[in-house]
Formats: C-alpha cells, sequence, structure tokens
C-alpha cells in the first residue's frame, strides 16, 4: 500500500496505538473505518507496522566503523545497561553522541540511526533502556508494553550514566551531545536540564520540560518537530517562552505536513525529505558545539 493511500486519520490512530492512548484491540476496531474499496483492516494494519528488514542503511559490518554491544553501569537508575557502542574508524579523539530511543526499546531503527551517527564521525551510544526487565524483545508491540513497567525517570538516570561513559571513554574527546526520538526527545530534554556540561541536545518531537525545568538548562538545542503532530506541537509555545525568558541557545524547526515518527523510515510515516533535512541539520549542530 502506497503513504499516498493512508488517510491521515488512519496516521493519528497510530499514534495513539503507539503511544498507549488506545489498545490493539480499538486500534484494529478503529481502522475498520477506513477499510473500504479494495483496502482491507489486515492491509491497512501490515502498512503501518515497522518493516526492519528492507530499511537498513548502515551495516552492522560497515568497514567504516566499530559497533558491537558494551554492558555499562547506571547505579541511580536500572543497574547493568546493554548499549550499542559505534566508533569511526580512525586515529584521533571524536566527540560523542548519545542516541535515545522511543518508547520500545533499542529496536533495529535506532540502531541503525547509531550507526549512522558514528559514520559521520561521533562516537554513539545507544543504550536499550529494557535491559533490567530482559532486553528488546524482538517486536515494538511488546517492547511498548515492557517500557510501561519502567519509571521514566529512572530510565533518564540510565541515559545520562551513558552520557558518563561517553565522556570518559579513551577515544572521545569528552565532549558529548544527546539526540532522542519521541519518548527519547523527551530524555534528551530532560538531559539537557540534568546535565550542565552537556554539549548540546536534539530532542525529535519531545515532550517538553516544565517551565522551571526549562530554566536550568544550559545546552544548546536543537528542536525537531513535524508539522502534523498536535499532541506533542501543543506543549511547544509553553516551552519557547521559558526558552527565552532564560536565554537559552536555541532553534527549533517545524517541517510541514509530516507526522510524528517521520525520522524513522520503517513506517509509513517516514518524510524522506524531512528525515534527510533534519539530520543534516542535527549532524552539523553536533559539529560546531562539539568539536
Amino acid at each position: 500500500m502506497k503513504k499516498e493511500e493512508i488517510k491521515q486519520e488512519v496516521f493519528d490512530l497510530y499514534d495513539a496505538y503507539t503511544h498507549n492512548k488506545i489498545d490493539r484491540r480499538t486500534f484494529v476496531e478503529k481502522l475498520s473505518a477506513y477499510a473500504v474499496g479494495g483496502i482491507t483492516v489486515a492491509s491497512l494494519m501490515s502498512a503501518m507496522m515497522p518493516n526492519y528488514v528492507d530499511t537498513q542503511t548502515i551495516s552492522p559490518n560497515d568497514e567504516r566503523i566499530d559497533s558491537d554491544y558494551i554492558m555499562y553501569n547506571s547505579p541511580k537508575g536500572g543497574g547493568e545497561i546493554k548499549a550499542l557502542l559505534s566508533v569511526p574508524k580512525g586515529s584521533g579523539k571524536k566527540p560523542g553522541i548519545v542516541v535515545v530511543h522511543e518508547n520500545r526499546g533499542l529496536n533495529p531503527y535506532i540502531e541503525n540511526t547509531g550507526r549512522q551517527a558514528a559514520v559521520d564521525g561521533f562516537i554513539s551510544i545507544a543504550p536499550d533502556a529494557l535491559t533490567p526487565l530482559g532486553g528488546y524483545p524482538g517486536n515494538d508491540d511488546e517492547g511498548r508494553e515492557m517500557q510501561r513497567k519502567r519509571d521514566r525517570y529512572e530510565m533518564l538516570e540510565d541515559f545520562m550514566a551513558a552520557f558518563e561513559y561517553l565522556k570518559n571513554h579513551p577515544d572521545c574527546n569528552g565532549k558529548v551531545g544527546v539526540v532522542g526520538f519521541c519518548f527519547g526527545g523527551w530524555i534528551s530534554n530532560m538531559m539537557a536540564v540534568r546535565l550542565p556540561d552537556l554539549g548540546a541536545s536534539v530532542p525529535y518531537y519531545g515532550g517538553q520540560p516544565t517551565a522551571e525545568e526549562a530554566a536550568q538548562i544550559k545546552a544548546p538545542l536543537r528542536l525537531q518537530y513535524a508539522g502534523l503532530d498536535t499532541r506533542v506541537n501543543e506543549g511547544w509555545p509553553a516551552y519557547e517562552e521559558a526558552l527565552k525568558a532564560n536565554g537559552i541557545d536555541y532553534e527549533a524547526y517545524f517541517y510541514p505536513d509530516t507526522n510524528h515518527g517521520f525520522h524513522n523510515n520503517t513506517t509509513p510515516r517516514y518524510d524522506e525529505e524531512a528525515a534527510k533535512l533534519s539530520w543534516e541539520r542535527s549532524i552539523n549542530f553536533f559539529k560546531e558545539k562539539l568539536s
């Protein structure tokens, strides 16, 4: 099924489903209203679900990087946490990027993004906040259910511990930023609140901190938002007001006619033009702030 054949209401339903606003049964029932003509509920479900088989862009064995799983300690969070560490080949210390997953654990899309960051010249660490529960289970539906069992502030500790791990890595220049998507966007905002030495933060369509929290931000921000993402975007005016009031260094980009998740190339929410432009802006920002 082509993306153009999917109504915006179906994208909105999928967003509600993936953010636990409705359960799977309700999602399927509501989809039936859009199963008309030759379009079936099954075909709509199939079209909306992530395709991890055909969307990998950077191989785990890419000759430009060394990429493998490591364990690091998160004493205030979940203890020993699994992560994908990807290091560019070549001499010299490199800046670092923490890559933060969505609300479903370290899935293949986030691993691919971590490897892409390494190809772009950064040491990246992509933690799996589901490690204390056994790790990403191999599918997003179960991953979302597992992640709901963890406290989000405890998971925030896990990603802040990853920042410390990367900052002290022998191949890192000591300057570390963060990029995160969806839940990871909230984590990216909150790491800027909680870590005064964070080098840069790039939240993609992430929930915003409170005005009191925003006042604590020291890191420069480059915020990426989807134009059609009313759920997340409704928090932006208050956040921007707080950033301006406290003199925070920030830039915000809204990508017209894109849905929440537009960077994720595994579902029809993906928008190639916006994804490539936003990632180019993200990498240029990290090069400017972390070099």
